[in-house]
């Protein structure tokens, strides 16, 4: 996302039936703010997220289709960005939905242009907050599988060469250093070896 000191945020409008866009384009402009372009069909989200590549997306709305939230999950899963929902819509199912799907700021009858901005900087730092969060997961799950992979080995090496854990991991740490490798990829290659000759 733009830092402070970079002022012209780009912003992919989506006019999903509320056809308030050019009020919005309007106090993005005043802001500073680069409208990469307007789209009328969910369809094409992903295509112009990819073409256009906007900082923030912003879907204006009556109340969000099916269509429009689906293709909104598929942009959080292949190519995630902050995305704001203005909504007249307060029902709880397509508010709901719409977090679901990855939206990181939902706002219900409030498109008053001068909130505009401070929804914005929400949106972004309630996005950053999350991918931060999923790249901890990921490299946890990574971690942990790479520990399950060297206890594996350990194993293996154990039972197969009649060494005590000490012994195992000893022998596992030497290979990799001996070959220049990491501890878990020299894992996964005695596992593999094991797998070919059992």
């Amino acid at each position: 996302m733009k830092s402070e000191s970079s002022p012209t945020l780009r912003v992919l409008l989506i006019d999903d039936g509320a056809h308030r866009t050019g009020l919005i384009r309007d106090e993005l402009a005043r802001q500073g703010c680069e409208v990469v372009g307007v789209i009328e069909q969910a369809t094409l989200i992903h295509d112009c997220v990819l073409r256009l590549q906007p900082d923030v997306v912003i879907v204006d709305s009556e109340s969000p289709t099916r269509d429009t939230l689906e293709h909104l999950a598929l942009l959080g899963s292949r190519n995630p960005r902050p995305v704001v929902v203005f909504s007249e819509d307060d029902a709880e199912d397509p508010m709901r939905l719409a977090l679901k799907a990855g939206v990181s700021a939902y706002v219900v009858a409030g498109l008053q242009p001068e909130r505009l901005q401070p929804v914005l900087k929400v949106a972004i730092a309630r996005y950053e907050q999350e991918a931060e969060l999923r790249a901890q997961l990921v490299d946890a799950t990574s971690q942990l599988a790479q520990r399950k992979t060297v206890e594996r080995a350990k194993g293996l090496l154990m039972k197969s060469a009649g060494l005590d854990e000490d012994a195992a991991f000893a022998r596992l740490r030497k290979l990799a250093m001996d070959k220049g490798l990491k501890l878990h990829e020299v894992a996964a290659k005695v596992i593999e070896a094991h797998e070919l000759l059992g």
